[in-house]
């Protein structure tokens, strides 16, 4: 046995014995935690973090709720429902988190709630009054999927999720609008520099909510934008990543058929709303196998498949 009297021999206290942590986080993630990370918004989608909703979502004020109308909660449930088959008919895992038992009206939208990153999660802080607290249901949804959390957003900064995208392994691409300010954008860059990932950031206009609602890439070579809404910067920011930039063909599908507000599965596969012909066919065109579910009801809480959908883990950009 060492002796008691001499620290050094003893392996708690760096002695013989001692056993140094030499991996990195993202090296021994998936042994520690569960299975998680993205770097890149096509890879093939693995497993996602959803909230079904209920009776929450029903409102005699929808605007103050900020919704867009008085929602059917049993029909949006199985809306909902339809999407997590979906989910699971194209082999990704879906974690349901059960919030507390009166979550906010708007605790479905799981997408605005974290940013995910190859090494773990960035805790949103939701810009509203109204969705104040959300975060505190998906930060348990993510420990109960096995994700660690590398920063909270902190101070009086306030982004979502829907903010943040991932243009290469290396480059991310960050909005500042209404929901996110630059006080958390500082916060996310110190974040992604600590993980050698470089960030663009650019400002949203007026009148729109999120990043995510005027652009997705569908390919490592592939993204569509919505024209009068995206930046020029980001347009530059994508084409310097080797991406061919399309442009939304049909305004209305777009603003009342929320054809633009779906999730890339893969490599030119998208789960997108139903019931937008003249946007799928354009989709399509490009190459792009669609799978379409009816959100029409969810819609009118003024989100979507993307929206809806906390991106958990994708296969690795090739």
């Amino acid at each position: 046995m060492p002796d008691r009297s001499n620290p050094l021999e003893h392996a708690a206290y760096g002695g013989p014995g001692w056993q140094p942590r030499v991996r990195s986080l993202r090296e021994e993630a998936h042994g520690i935690w569960g299975s998680f990370g993205i770097d890149s918004e096509y890879g093939t989608l693995r497993s996602v973090l959803l909230h079904r909703p209920g009776p929450e979502i029903v409102s005699d004020d929808p605007n103050g709720a900020q919704m867009l109308d008085r929602v059917d909660a049993d029909r949006a449930g199985r809306q909902h429902d339809a999407i997590v088959e979906t989910y699971r008919a194209n082999g990704t895992e879906v974690h349901l988190i059960e919030p507390p038992p009166v979550p906010r009206p708007n605790q479905m939208f799981m997408a605005d709630l974290f940013a995910m990153t190859p090494e773990g999660a960035i805790l949103a802080r939701p810009a509203s009054e109204v969705r104040a607290g959300e975060e505190r249901v998906a930060a348990a949804g993510l420990v109960a999927a096995g994700v660690p959390i590398l920063r909270s957003i902190s101070g009086t900064g306030t982004f979502e999720g829907a903010d943040l995208m991932w243009l290469s392994p290396g480059h991310v691409l960050i909005g500042r609008g209404l929901r996110t300010n630059a006080e958390a954008m500082d916060q996310i860059v110190d974040v992604m520099a600590a993980m050698n990932v470089a960030a663009t950031r650019v400002d949203l206009p007026i009148g729109t909510m999120h990043l995510m609602g005027m652009l997705r890439i569908l390919d490592r070579d592939l993204a569509v934008a919505w024209p009068t809404r995206l930046a020029v910067a980001a347009v530059e920011a994508l084409e310097d990543e080797g991406y061919e930039v399309h442009f939304l063909p049909d305004h209305d599908e777009a603003v009342g058929g929320f054809a633009l507000n779906g999730v890339t599965l893969g490599p030119r596969r998208f789960l997108m709303a139903a019931g937008n012909p003249v946007t799928q066919s354009f989709y399509e065109a490009l190459g792009v196998t669609c799978a379409a579910v009816e959100v029409d009801e969810l819609a009118k809480a003024s989100g979507a498949i993307g929206c809806l959908t906390g991106v958990v883990s994708r296969s690795p950009a090739g």
